[in-house]
C-alpha cells in the first residue's frame, strides 16, 4: 500500500552535498518514497547506487523506486519502478512482476494516465503541471486542471510533478492530488532537510 504524499526524484547534478547525504537528510525530514532516477549511469552504477539507497530508504522505513529499469528493481529489492513511455509496456510488467513491484507510470496527459491505470499502474505521476527546465522536453506546462480531472476519472493515485514550488502546494493539493514529486524543489536546496520539512508541513 502506497503510503507517501511527497515523492523525491533523484538527480545528483543537483545536489550540494553529493546524493547519498542529500537523501540522508530528506529522508530525516520524513520523506517515506525515492526514486533512483539517474539515467546516464553504467547498469553497473546504477546497481551500485541503487544498493546504497536501498539500505538507507529501509533504514528510515521508507519506499524506493527505480526509474525504468524493472531488472534494477528487482535485483536491489527495491519497492517498485516508475515506467515512461518509452519504457517497457505497463502491461508486459506487470504480468512479469505479479504484485512483487509497485509499478509507476510518468503520464502528461489523462489519456496517458487512464491507460497506465488500465493496464495495471499503481498511481501516475502527470505534468508537468508547470514550467521547469527538467521537462522542457515535453511541452508547456500542463496547468492543474488535468489533475484535477484525473482525480475525478482514476482510481488509482496521482502525484503532480514539474515546475512545483512551495506556494502550488496548497493549490495542487484543493485539485485532489495525492501528492508531489519533486527534484529540485529540494535537492537543489543548501538546506535539504529544512527545505523537505516546509514541503510537508504544508502537505498535512
Amino acid at each position: 500500500m502506497l503510503s507517501f504524499n511527497l515523492y523525491l526524484i533523484t538527480d545528483r547534478s543537483l545536489t550540494k552535498k553529493g546524493l547519498i547525504d542529500s537523501v540522508k537528510q530528506a529522508l530525516n525530514a520524513g520523506i517515506k518514497a525515492v526514486q533512483l532516477r539517474e539515467k546516464d549511469l553504467s547498469i553497473k552504477e546504477l546497481v551500485t547506487l541503487a544498493d546504497s539507497l536501498r539500505k538507507i530508504t529501509e533504514q528510515y522505513g521508507a519506499m524506493l523506486f527505480i526509474n525504468d529499469r524493472v531488472d534494477v528493481a528487482l535485483c536491489t529489492g527495491a519497492d517498485g519502478v516508475q515506467l515512461n513511455s518509452t519504457s517497457i509496456p505497463v502491461k508486459a510488467v506487470r504480468k512479469f512482476v505479479k504484485d512483487d513491484l509497485y509499478i509507476g507510470v510518468s503520464c502528461h496527459s489523462l489519456k496517458e494516465a487512464a491507460n497506465a491505470q488500465d493496464e495495471g499502474a499503481d498511481f501516475v505521476t502527470l505534468g508537468p503541471a508547470f514550467e521547469t527546465p527538467s521537462k522542457i522536453k515535453y511541452g508547456s506546462p500542463i496547468g492543474l486542471l488535468p489533475i484535477r480531472n484525473a482525480k475525478k476519472s482514476l482510481k488509482i493515485p496521482i502525484f503532480a510533478i514539474g515546475g512545483i514550488k512551495l506556494d502550488h502546494v496548497t493549490g495542487i493539493m484543493k485539485c485532489g492530488a495525492d501528492g508531489i514529486a519533486l527534484i529540485s524543489g529540494i535537492l537543489a536546496q543548501d538546506d535539504v532537510y529544512g527545505a523537505s520539512i516546509k514541503y510537508l508541513e504544508l502537505l498535512k
